[in-house]
């Protein structure tokens, strides 16, 4: 199997290899575009991808000599990725073109290996969010000709309205044009459908930046009331201890501050929210949007039914309903060796019960006790927040 890699100037732009892989295959897969770029060179059947997208007929004609066409480089976030699920390396010669990305930092001068890329085809435009701050320099693979006016929308409306935005159009081919527009002031029309958006990254005072440490400000979220503090949320998310790819069940989630901090510790993670109250479950919804993880699911029910089938959790917080039966050892059943248990209490109840279970598990048992400034009397006086008693257990 030989999947090619081809840009928008065609077999114009092929090398002598992925010329021959075409012209010696019985069969080639691509999309409409991709297989009129190749024509001359199809001397086998062309077969279009089927809608609703699948690769059933590759893997079902596998031995054969079969080539799949792709954009540029098929292994960034092309359909190489999908196959290599299926196929092994030994099975398949890779000839890739020039990436997207590659050819949009040439276009710009930028050097690849120190901006970030993202590819938003298909995907939540909220996901730009966590790398929007003064200074970054971005490079997005887009789904159409009407994202980048969408992407300028959303900046502007979050305090980015100065960036410098730069749509690099059919990039490689005949067609290919380069235009530039702020993100406040977009008005480019007639945007071809295969775009790079190239974003200078310009924030205004008061821009949404959302900072890289644990511990958001609570103001951020929005909440009832119901929401882990920012104090306790650091201690929490360093319990917790995220590393990359992992995934976090939030059991009682509340605003979903936890998960949602998880989640921008790298863009690999995964959570899950359990909540059963529904107007907190769409404030979470709201807060994942603003804080660019629309990847959180959200669980709409009560802790222990509501994990049942879950994705197996790499580390579990407890916030809420600690008190139902069955919540703790469920938990702790679902865990693998390694993993991680953080149980937040601040009523007398829910601390014996942490206390009971540290007694009989280990783990790390600790009281958090803060003071605040606060206005007395004309002058300024300690106020104390309830204490927390937080227990940490790791799975032997």
């Amino acid at each position: 199997m030989s999947i090619v890699g081809i840009g928008e100037d065609g077999v114009d732009g092929l090398s002598p290899l992925a010329r021959r892989a075409i012209e010696r295959a019985a069969f080639v897969f691509g999309g409409t575009r991709h297989l009129a770029l190749a024509a001359e060179l199809i001397t086998g059947e062309a077969i279009p991808w089927p809608s609703p997208f699948a690769i059933d007929g590759v893997l079902a004609r596998r031995g054969a000599a079969v080539t799949v066409l792709a954009s540029g480089d098929p292994f960034l976030h092309g359909v190489g990725n999908l196959i290599a699920r299926h196929v092994a390396p030994a099975e398949m010669l890779v000839v890739p073109a020039p990436s997207a990305f590659s050819l949009a930092a040439s276009r710009l001068g930028w050097p690849l290996a120190e901006i970030t890329t993202l590819s938003l085809h298909g995907r939540p435009l909220d996901l730009i969010r966590p790398h929007l701050f003064d200074g970054a320099r971005l490079l997005i693979l887009t789904s159409d000709g009407a994202a980048p006016a969408e992407i300028a929308t959303l900046m502007a409306k979050a305090g980015f309205g100065p960036s410098r935005l730069t749509v690099l159009e059919a990039l490689g081919g005949p067609a290919e044009a380069i235009r530039t527009a702020t993100a406040a002031q977009f008005k480019l029309a007639t945007i071809h459908p295969l775009n790079v958006l190239a974003v200078e990254v310009a924030a205004e005072p008061g821009a949404h930046i959302l900072p890289r440490s644990a511990g958001l400000p609570d103001q951020l979220f929005e909440n009832d009331g119901q929401i882990t503090k920012r104090e306790i949320r650091a201690l929490t998310l360093s319990a917790l201890a995220p590393r990359p790819g992992e995934q976090l069940w939030d059991i009682g989630a509340g605003s979903g501050s936890v998960g949602i901090e998880w989640m921008l510790a790298d863009r690999r993670m995964r959570a899950i929210a359990i909540e059963p109250n529904a107007g907190r479950g769409d404030r979470i919804l709201q807060n994942t949007a603003a804080f660019g993880v629309p990847g959180l699911e959200l669980v709409r029910g009560s802790a222990p039914e509501a994990l049942a089938g879950l994705p197996r959790p790499d580390a579990i917080f407890i916030g809420g309903g600690v008190s139902r039966p069955g919540v703790i050892d469920t938990a702790i059943a679902a865990l693998p060796s390694g993993g991680r248990l953080v149980i937040n209490a601040v009523t007398l109840e829910t601390e014996a019960l942490l206390i009971a279970r540290h007694g009989t598990h280990g783990g790390d048992l600790i009281r958090i006790s803060l003071d605040r400034a606060r206005p007395l009397a004309g002058m300024t006086g300690w106020e104390p927040a309830r204490p927390v008693v937080q227990w940490s257990w790791v799975k032997p």
